[in-house]
């Protein structure tokens, strides 16, 4: 056990889906063997950054205040889903916002996003992005045990893929990417041909219980008006399993 319990770092992950023939498929990524979470399918997201707190001029549909209330903070709730916009356009391509930005210009600012060469502030206010946030559903808050090294605070939210868009990984931190049906996931994991984690593998478990996205997104939906309950487990090895 460390000396010190590290404080959690407040992050946002997004589950995208799309509808299937039987039953919604999620988009997942897998993160390299050096990354937090060890060549680990999961879903698109990461922590926080300080421009992810200058662009809420550009969030539209919820307001401040709306996001304080769903995720039962003093301040700062419109920046988890800022940063929820910025995770998912960096990791999966998907841009949940309007421009007028050919395809070949969106590659380019996303390959910037990602080496840090652009702020994901100037790319907003540069181009007029205006993010949906109404199309961001919150319905699940995971935080770290505290028996490990890197800890995170976790807002998940669920958003359907937009029409005409595509998602693939980014190279780097992913090395790889698929659309499979939640319950595929969770058989791929007994097999032990795909690694998920504890927090991965609960939320997929929820979300195998849907046929459609419209059920899905409905259902999301509640989770935000009734309150949302953090989950804090405590520290089991199983839980990396």
């Amino acid at each position: 056990m460390p000396s010190s319990v590290p404080t959690p770092r407040p992050s946002s992950t997004v589950v995208l889906v799309r509808d299937a023939s039987d039953a919604p498929e999620v988009f997942m990524v897998k993160r390299h063997e050096r990354s937090s979470f060890g060549s680990a399918y999961a879903f698109p997201g990461g922590v926080l950054e300080p421009a992810d707190s200058k662009v809420h001029s550009f969030c539209t549909g919820v307001t401040a205040s709306d996001a304080d209330r769903q995720l039962d903070v003093a301040g700062g709730g419109l920046d988890y889903f800022s940063a929820a916009v910025r995770e998912l356009f960096e990791e999966s391509g998907v841009l949940l916002g309007g421009t007028d930005l050919s395809e070949q210009a969106l590659d380019a600012a996303r390959t910037a996003l990602n080496d840090h060469s652009l702020g994901w502030d100037r790319f907003v206010e540069e181009n007029n992005i205006v993010m949906p946030c109404d199309r961001l559903r919150y319905f699940s808050f995971w935080i770290t045990p505290e028996g490990l090294p890197k800890r995170y605070s976790t807002r998940f939210f669920l958003a359907e893929l937009p029409a005409g868009q595509s998602a693939l990984h980014c190279g780097g931190e992913l090395t790889d990417s698929c659309w499979m049906q939640a319950a595929q996931v969770l058989d791929a994991h007994r097999d032990k041909t795909m690694q998920v984690h504890y927090p991965t593998r609960k939320t997929l478990e929820r979300v195998a219980q849907f046929d459609s996205t419209v059920e899905l997104l409905a259902w999301a939906s509640r989770c935000a008006e009734k309150g949302v309950v953090c989950d804090q487990p405590a520290f089991a090895p199983e839980l990396l399993q």
